[in-house]
């Protein structure tokens, strides 16, 4: 467990890592994309493309470190109200909907990955393809994360954020 706890760690923290380098590549592109516009009257028409496709990466990360790091809404006021032994079974219901809910990602997500690989995006000219792996990467976190809520659940211990 103890290896598997260092693991999901070390991909959360370098998740959040990934989704902050991004925002600042986002601001970067928006603000290149204003002055282009009202200082040049030119408007860098690939500056908009990267930024949304940014904020479907900066999410997916961000949604993933949420559900290791138990940031995300969940229903803790009604599950500390439950007798002790409900309360780790619901617990444990609960993160295996939530990894459900991963793998569910994974498999929609790759499906329409790999339908739209061959098409290209008109701004960018990458694979529009690359609007969907965000859904699989997620999905892969919120997997992990899940199985590790999981057996720390089972063996009576809490998953400690990465970021503290």
């Amino acid at each position: 467990m103890l290896f598997y706890t260092r693991f999901c760690a070390l991909l959360s923290k370098l998740s959040l890592m990934l989704a902050v380098a991004g925002l600042i590549v986002l601001i970067a592109c928006v603000q290149y994309q204003v002055v282009g516009r009202y200082v040049f009257n030119d408007t860098p028409t690939w500056a908009e493309a990267l930024a949304l496709l940014l904020v479907l990466y900066i999410t997916a990360l961000g949604v993933a470190v949420g559900v290791r790091d138990a940031g995300h809404i969940g229903m803790d006021s009604i599950v500390s109200l439950l007798p002790e032994k409900f309360r780790l079974k619901l617990e444990i219901v609960i993160h295996l909907l939530v990894g459900l809910f991963g793998a569910l990602m994974v498999q929609n997500g790759w499906l329409w990955t790999t339908m739209k690989w061959n098409d290209k995006k008109p701004m960018l000219s990458v694979p529009s393809g690359l609007d969907f792996l965000p859904l699989v990467i997620a999905g892969v976190l919120i997997v992990l994360f899940s199985i590790e809520h999981i057996i720390a659940l089972l063996q009576g211990k809490e998953v400690i954020p990465a970021w503290n």
